[in-house]
């Protein structure tokens, strides 16, 4: 009898190569019309995928929503058109490997390279100089605290980073490789947080199962006790943008509206 592995590495092959060419699914008329209502720009040959609307006359301020694991900017759709009523911009984009934008393989995913695509696209809009504010949700909340660290070390003449606000922060494919990067730099990131005079917020939703209540609460409002934090209601879990789009806007809107 064979051994085992090679059992499993026979059985593996077959199916690796079935994964690797199975049609995307057909896109529903809410994903084709945000794809369509959007743009591409580039990054070292890569095509990434991102919105830009126009909103609030007599505002000057941008804000750029950074999405989490592993979905994509249309994770914000619920609550773009409320906040394009307090922003004069709105920005949003796909991650390299996520949504529309390029999934090279084999590649090596990493915050830090997410971070410079953040970066890229804030000088692709010729934003530099605009007031920014940052709304990160889960993966999107380290490539924030990625951009935050690098505003601390070189970017404060660059462009201004006015207030950040992240949701449920959580701690297969190569983009998992973020978990070990977390640990691996949670000085550095978790640095970034605290030694910031960016006003921070905290959007949660308490039946999130990656970040438990109230532990999670106890240890974030210990580690940043600078930060505001909103709860929301008991049933909200990990993606309160979308399970409660209405609390959780209102909740954004007061602490930007707050300094």
């Amino acid at each position: 009898m064979k051994e085992w592995w090679v059992q499993v590495g026979l059985l593996s092959v077959p199916l690796l190569a079935v994964y690797l060419h199975i049609p995307p699914p057909r896109l529903s008329p809410a994903l084709l019309s945000w794809k369509a209502s959007g743009a591409f720009f580039t990054y070292k040959h890569q095509s990434i995928f991102y919105r830009d609307s126009t909103g609030a006359v007599g505002s000057s301020d941008v804000v750029i929503l950074l999405h989490g694991f592993p979905t994509s900017s249309y994770d914000w759709s619920k609550i773009w058109e409320g906040l394009t009523q307090r922003f004069h911009r709105v920005i949003a984009l796909d991650f390299v490997g996520f949504g529309f934008s390029d999934k090279p393989r084999p590649h090596h995913y990493s915050i830090f390279e997410q971070a410079s695509i953040v970066e890229r696209l804030v000088r692709h809009l010729s934003l530099h100089h605009q007031r920014i504010n940052l709304l990160s949700h889960d993966y999107g909340d380290t490539v924030a605290q990625e951009l935050l660290h690098r505003l601390l070390v070189w970017l404060l003449h660059v462009h201004r980073i006015m207030g950040y606000c992240l949701c449920n922060n959580g701690l297969l494919f190569s983009i998992l490789q973020y978990i070990n990067q977390r640990k691996k730099h949670r000085d550095r990131w978790v640095g970034a947080l605290m030694s910031t005079s960016v006003p921070l917020h905290l959007i949660y939703g308490p039946l999130d199962p990656v970040n438990p209540h109230p532990e999670f609460l106890q240890l974030y409002k210990k580690v940043l006790p600078m930060s505001t934090v909103s709860v929301l209601d008991d049933h909200i879990s990990h993606y309160p943008q979308l399970e409660d789009p209405t609390g959780f806007l209102n909740a954004y809107l007061n602490f930007i509206n707050s300094f």
